[in-house]
């Protein structure tokens, strides 16, 4: 919240004229130590458009996007696109799902995780694709397009610690253990537990996981969604016949889009009215629902308006962001800033 107040009210000539006249005072004015503010802010370092994938010829539908191992992997409409996250140079497009003798070609792409060399990638014509990630050649793929069977379409994916949790187009979230999905395992995988989204339709859902807790960005019910690891493991049989729902915390106008944990902040976008925001809230605090933000910008310094921020991604000072309305990858920098108050 501070952040927009600083950008909108121009407060940066004030900050510099206040540091000047702390500068000038004597020592002798003053007893006690001064008290330091800290200020984060945005600014945009680049961005990624379609002028920059192949021969620049194409489109660039930003939706769900992942980082790993220094690379930027972007849903872009039926193809999975791949960048370099450091130079941010064009590696390569991935178009089929091949497995030996068997070519599926990517649909509708919504979501993307990589845990532990293996890419997941949600459609939403009702697939789960898991590809190696280090020669793209398919394992396996759960669902078979279907959306009367094993998923009714796919709006979400996110794994981490043995567990692989997929949102469908209803209010439920379908999981699934990774051991599970093997190179010869059956499309037709049956979940081992199901979660309640409490709302939910045709969106794509953004989900992560941190300090024990699946969060979901719950954008039809106002808030983000907490389930806790334990809890779904302890009650995974009963959950196949009454879904766990989830604690939640409502908002009265805001709508969470998408959630993405750093080692420091909970990264999130949400939509408020007409305009689409970047939040930062540190980690802890946002595990308690202390919604305190930091940083809340819908722009960048009073220019370039976000728009519909899908899903977000962080690597070293750098978060990426799937700017779906301005169709492009938004490269934001955080900004630290110290205000010093000096007391008499």
């Amino acid at each position: 919240m501070e952040l927009t107040n600083i950008i909108k009210m121009n407060k940066l000539p004030f900050f510099i004229v206040l540091l000047c006249l702390f500068t000038n005072c004597s020592k002798d004015t003053y007893d006690t130590e001064p008290t330091n503010y800290i200020y984060h802010y945005p600014t945009e370092e680049a961005t990624i458009t379609a002028s920059q994938i192949g021969t620049g010829n194409g489109t660039l539908e930003p939706k769900g996007i992942a980082i790993s191992n220094e690379k930027l992997y972007v849903c872009n409409g039926d193809v999975l696109e791949v960048f370099n996250a450091i130079t941010l140079e064009y590696i390569k497009t991935i178009t089929n799902y091949t497995k030996g003798n068997t070519i599926i070609p990517l649909t509708n792409l919504s979501s993307v995780c990589i845990d532990k060399g293996r890419i997941y990638l949600g459609s939403v014509d009702s697939r789960l694709f898991v590809i190696d990630e280090n020669t793209s050649a398919g394992i396996s793929t759960v669902g078979n397009g279907q959306w009367w069977n094993t998923f009714v379409h796919v709006f979400g994916v996110v794994v981490k610690d043995g567990l692989v949790f997929v949102k469908e187009k209803n209010t439920t979230i379908k999981v699934f253990e990774t051991a599970q999905i093997t190179d010869t395992s059956n499309w037709n995988l049956a979940p081992i537990a199901k979660l309640n989204t409490l709302n939910g339709g045709t969106e794509i859902y953004s989900m992560d996981i941190d300090f024990g807790n699946l969060v979901v960005a719950g954008r039809d019910a106002k808030s983000f969604l907490y389930y806790k690891i334990d809890d779904i493991r302890a009650n995974a049989t009963n959950s196949l016949t009454t879904p766990i729902k989830p604690v939640t915390y409502i908002f009265s106008d805001s709508k969470p889009i998408s959630i993405s944990f750093s080692t420091d902040w909970a990264i999130t976008t949400e939509n408020t009215g007409s305009l689409y925001y970047l939040r930062l809230y540190p980690k802890e605090e946002f595990s308690t629902k202390n919604y305190n933000s930091r940083v809340n910008a819908s722009d960048i310094m009073g220019q370039n308006p976000f728009g519909n921020i899908i899903s977000a991604a962080q690597l070293n000072n750098r978060i990426f962001l799937a700017d779906n309305t301005n169709k492009k990858i938004r490269v934001i920098k955080i900004n630290q800033s110290t205000i010093a108050e000096q007391k008499n």
